[in-house]
């Protein structure tokens, strides 16, 4: 069933008063644009960062408040879906922290990145590998280049950066065509690694229609808890996880690291077939943003991903899957397919999306969606529509208001409640808001009184700090957003977001 919302001049659409959305942030980057945006609960953009290169789409918060994306890089030689070429860092006063070209005639970033608990940020690249080569290892009728995917582990140094981990697809590779060449084997005997001559559902996009984009992973995400990593590639409508505790020499071979496998695939999911193992397939076109749902998350563990065909009637669905993990390993039965044999949890999605997308399952259970060139959204438990945002990027991240990088940007309590009672706390007015600065304060719950009121500005620098009073006198400060911080003698503290326009 398809659910149609008409979004109306408002940003904002909630479902009544018992639907419970989540209080936290999105944060976005329109591809080919030179913006990135945080916007909170109410649909007002708490933080605008001006990029110094267009965005691909791909982007990141860090925990020190940092903006971490994929960047075009002027110039690259090779040209693509979702193109990178550069990852950029840059603080919340909009200058670079670091960056890192990996663009050459060789090699290039795209689509997805990913930011790891230690800093250092996942790339998806592709490489180029000649008609000569591709003969070798096994490809049927050979006559121009392709680029199959790899990935590259960036470690900031100084104000650049440099590769400290890698793993290439063309390492793992299988073939039954020809025996005089590489990788001559049993393509059902070995589900860990990948069919050379395994059918795509569609060409790339490389010079001159060369099809150089042969698998087109388009999405990755880090499990800290396994140290591994899973991809979504378009092309082969599946997903897979690949061991990251393994050196880079490790991850070109099939042994080492804590699954035992080196580089090859610990787990696939989505099209049997390209195993030639029995089953359904159940990513039958595009997929991508594939993620894990996180720690102390209801169903954490699961890898979730959005399915651009695979729901209801052939709509798109964000689908998770429970995997069948054993230690550091997957479980399969010699001859089958991975299991589940379908999904496990599926929220069929209000609007579809050939492309990109992404989605999240928050620490209350609810799913936040964004639909690529529709909007985002969130639904609860029963599907209802929670939360709504009238901007479709091509990806969208959700933030918890607990996340450090967070409170490093807007402040120690940026949803604005700590310890006050919840209706007590949407009786407090700052108002009017926005103003030519001066703002008044009512509300105050008869059994709490104001101890002090700090105002820090979009950067977190402190603008003003006062007490025994209900008025808050910006006047002198720059139009712009304001966060005013009051608190009480009980210990608690809200905080509300304001507009300064003189």
């Amino acid at each position: 069933m398809k659910k149609l919302l008409t979004i109306m001049s408002a940003l904002l659409v909630t479902a009544g008063a018992n639907a419970q959305t989540f209080n936290g942030y999105a944060l976005y980057a329109n591809q080919n644009q030179s913006s990135g945006y945080l916007i909170d609960n109410q649909g007002d953009i708490a933080k605008t960062w001006n990029l110094p290169s267009a965005a691909n789409y791909a982007c990141a918060l860090h925990d020190n408040g940092n903006f971490v994306y994929g960047a075009v890089n002027s110039g690259n030689s090779l040209n693509g879906a979702a193109v990178g070429g550069k990852v950029v860092s840059i603080n919340a006063s909009n200058s670079i922290v670091w960056q890192y070209v990996y663009s050459n005639s060789q090699h290039v970033s795209h689509h997805d990145i990913c930011l790891m608990p230690n800093g250092n940020v996942l790339l998806i690249a592709w490489e180029v590998k000649t008609s000569a080569q591709l003969t070798q290892h096994g490809y049927a009728n050979a006559t121009t280049s392709k680029w199959p995917d790899h990935i590259i582990e960036v470690q900031q140094n100084g104000t650049g950066g440099q590769i400290v981990w890698e793993w290439h697809m063309w390492d793992h590779m299988v073939q039954d065509y020809n025996s005089a060449k590489d990788n001559y084997g049993v393509v059902a005997n070995h589900p860990e690694l990948l069919d050379v001559n395994v059918p795509v559902t569609s060409t790339g996009g490389g010079p001159g229609g060369g099809g150089g984009d042969w698998f087109h992973t388009n999405g990755i995400d880090y499990n800290p808890e396994l140290d591994q990593i899973v991809f979504s590639s378009r092309y082969l409508s599946e997903i897979f996880v690949i061991d990251h505790s393994t050196t880079t020499a490790e991850a070109a071979g099939h042994t080492g690291g804590n699954a035992g496998k080196g580089g090859d695939f610990l787990y696939r999911w989505g099209h049997p077939s390209n195993y030639d193992a029995p089953g359904t397939q159940v990513i039958p076109a595009a997929t991508h943003d594939a993620r894990w749902v996180k720690a102390g998350r209801p169903n954490a563990g699961y890898i979730q991903i959005f399915n651009n065909e695979g729901g209801t009637g052939g709509h798109s669905a964000v689908d998770a899957i429970n995997p069948p993990l054993s230690g550091y390993n997957y479980t399969l039965t010699a001859g089958q397919a991975y299991s589940p044999s379908t999904y496990t949890l599926r929220h069929n999605c209000l609007e579809d999306a050939d492309g990109q997308s992404s989605s999240d399952r928050m620490s209350n259970g609810n799913v936040f969606v964004n639909v690529a060139d529709q909007y985002m959204y969130e639904v609860d438990a029963q599907d209802n529509v929670v939360w709504q945002y009238a901007a479709g990027p091509k990806k969208a991240f959700r933030y918890e208001c607990d996340y450090p990088g967070i409170a490093a940007l807007l402040g120690a309590d940026p949803c604005g409640l700590v310890g006050i009672d919840e209706a007590e706390a949407e009786s407090i007015a700052i108002y009017p808001n926005p103003s030519n600065g001066i703002f008044n304060i009512s509300g105050i719950p008869t059994d709490e009184s104001i101890a002090s009121i700090t105002v820090v500005d979009m950067l977190g620098s402190n603008v003003l700090t006062s007490s025994n009073t209900n008025l808050i006198d910006l006047s002198n400060a720059s139009n712009g957003f304001y966060f005013i911080s009051i608190n009480f003698e009980s210990g608690d503290r809200i905080t509300r977001k304001v507009s300064v326009i003189h």
